[in-house]
C-alpha cells in the first residue's frame, strides 16, 4: 500500500512537471509509467487465474514423535508462462508448516511435498492453501485460498511399560492369568479333540464335520475386571512449563497405562475433571483405546476439582475385583486415605505421582531462570516423602515420574506373589 501510494505521488507530480513546462520528455515519461503500471496491474490480475491447486495431508491423527506430510499441487491450465507463485498453508501446529516459491511454465505442473515433526500433543487445525503472486515490481499482489481446510489429531507419546504389574484384584470366577479352564466361559481360545467327561453342549459342530471327530471347546478363565484410570486436572497443583510440566507426564502416563491394559485385552474407563467433568465408560479393544487417546491430546490442566472429589464421585463405578489408577501432582495426604477405603472393598490400587518439584526444576533449568532455594524445595520433598509413606503403609503400590525419563524405567513393579501380569 505505501508503494502504491509513493508510485501515484510521483506519477501525479510528473504530469503536474509536464503540464506546467510542455516539456516533451516529461510527457513520455509519465505515458511510460502510465504502460508499466498498467501492465502491472494486468499481469497481476492474470496471475492466478487458470490455475488449478489444492493439498492434502497424509494422516487424520498421529502421535507425539511422528512426521505428518503435506502434499501440494499446482496446476497452470492456460497457455501463459506464471512468473513466481507463493505457496503456503497456516496452521495452529507448534512448528509452521513450510511454503514454497513456484514458477510455471505454460501448461505445467509442479507437485511436491513437506514433512513437519510434531512435537506436541493437541487438536490442530490447517487453514486452507493460499496463493498469492504480485508484479515483478511489487506494486500489485493477488492472493486467493484452494481446497478445504484440515484437521488434524495428535495423540500422546505412549510408551512401553514391560515391568509393570498391576496390583491384584481377584473376584470369585475370575483369574488374574489366562488358564485353560474346564468349565465353560465367554473367553474361547481354540479347540480340542473330545474326551470322556467333556459336557455336551461344549462341541464345535463346525469343528467337529471338518476333522470328521468330536471336537470341543476350550475355554479361558475370564480375566481380572475393569481398570479405571483416574486423571486430576486441578490447575493449583501442576507445575513446570511446556514439554516439562506436570500435565504433559501425566496424560502420557494415563495413554502408556491405558495402551498397556486394552493390548493385554482388559477393560480400560477413565475420568477426569477439567474444565468439565469427563467419564469414558469402561470398554475393552482397539477403538476404546482411541477414544482415551483422543481425549487426552485435548485436556490441560484447566479443572478445579481436588482428587479427592475426584474418586469420591468414581466410587460408585468400583466394585470388587475392580483396579483403580490415580495419576496426580497432589502431595496432599488426605485423598490418600480413601485408597484404604477402596482396598478395604477389594478394589485394587496404584498411584502415578507426577513429582511436581522435579518438573519445576527442570523447566526453571530449561527456561535459564533461578533455581529454586532450600527454604521452597523443602515443604515438596517433605510432602512427598510423607504421602509415599501413607501409600506405603496402606499398601498401595505408588512410583513418582520425573521428566526426562521414559515411563517404562519409572513404573516398575517389584516382584511379588499374585501380582496381576498384563499379557
Amino acid at each position: 500500500m505505501l508503494r502504491r501510494a509513493q508510485l501515484l505521488l510521483a506519477g501525479g507530480v510528473l504530469l503536474v512537471a509536464a503540464l506546467s513546462t510542455g516539456a516533451q520528455v516529461l510527457y513520455f515519461l509519465f505515458l511510460l509509467g502510465l504502460i508499466v503500471v498498467s501492465g502491472a496491474w494486468l499481469l497481476t490480475r492474470l496471475g492466478l487465474s487458470g490455475l488449478e491447486a489444492g493439498f492434502g495431508l497424509d494422516r487424520p491423527q498421529a502421535q507425539v514423535g511422528d512426521r505428518v506430510r503435506a502434499t501440494y499441487t499446482v496446476r497452470n491450465r492456460l497457455p501463459l508462462p506464471r512468473l513466481w507463485i507463493e505457496v503456503r498453508s497456516s496452521s495452529t501446529l507448534p512448528v509452521p508448516i513450510p511454503g514454497r516459491i513456484v514458477a510455471l511454465r505454460p501448461r505445467a505442473m509442479r507437485s511436491w511435498s513437506v514433512e513437519v515433526p510434531l512435537t506436541r500433543r493437541g487438536h490442530y487445525r490447517v487453514d486452507p492453501m493460499r496463493l498469492r503472486t504480485g508484479d515483478p515490481f511489487g506494486v500489485f499482489a493477488a492472493e486467493a485460498s484452494a481446497g478445504p481446510g484440515a484437521t488434524l489429531v495428535v495423540y500422546p507419546a505412549v510408551d512401553p511399560l514391560p515391568a509393570w504389574r498391576l496390583p491384584p484384584a481377584r473376584v470369585e470366577g475370575t483369574d488374574s492369568r489366562p488358564e485353560r479352564s474346564r468349565q465353560s466361559t465367554p473367553i474361547i481360545t481354540g479347540v480340542r479333540p473330545y474326551v470322556t467327561g467333556d459336557a455336551f453342549n461344549r462341541i464345535h459342530w463346525k469343528a467337529t464335520a471338518r476333522q470328521g471327530e468330536l471336537q470341543v471347546k476350550e475355554s479361558d478363565l475370564e480375566q481380572t475386571a475393569d481398570l479405571w484410570l483416574f486423571l486430576d486436572l486441578d490447575r493449583e497443583l501442576h507445575a513446570g512449563a511446556g514439554d516439562d510440566a506436570t500435565i504433559e507426564t501425566a496424560v502420557r502416563a494415563c495413554a502408556s497405562v491405558a495402551a498397556r491394559v486394552t493390548e493385554g485385552g482388559r477393560s480400560v474407563g477413565l475420568e477426569a475433571a477439567g474444565a468439565r467433568r469427563i467419564v469414558i465408560p469402561a470398554d475393552r479393544g482397539a477403538r476404546q483405546q482411541m477414544k482415551v487417546l483422543h481425549l487426552l491430546a485435548a485436556v490441560g490442566a484447566d479443572g478445579s476439582v481436588p482428587v479427592g472429589e475426584l474418586l469420591v464421585d468414581g466410587l460408585a463405578r468400583l466394585r470388587r475385583g475392580m483396579t483403580a489408577v490415580i495419576v496426580t501432582p497432589s502431595l496432599e495426604r488426605g485423598w490418600a486415605s480413601t485408597l484404604g477405603t477402596l482396598r478395604g472393598r477389594g478394589v485394587g490400587c496404584a498411584v502415578l505421582i507426577v513429582d511436581p518439584l522435579a518438573h519445576e526444576t527442570r523447566t526453571r533449568e530449561r527456561l535459564g531462570e533461578p533455581p529454586l532455594t532450600d527454604a521452597e524445595r523443602a515443604p515438596w520433598e517433605r510432602d512427598l516423602r510423607a504421602i509415599r509413606h501413607l501409600l506405603a503403609e496402606q499398601e498401595v503400590e505408588a512410583h513418582v515420574l520425573e521428566p526426562g525419563r521414559p515411563l517404562g524405567a519409572q513404573v516398575v513393579t517389584p516382584g511379588r506373589s499374585g501380582a496381576a501380569v498384563i499379557r
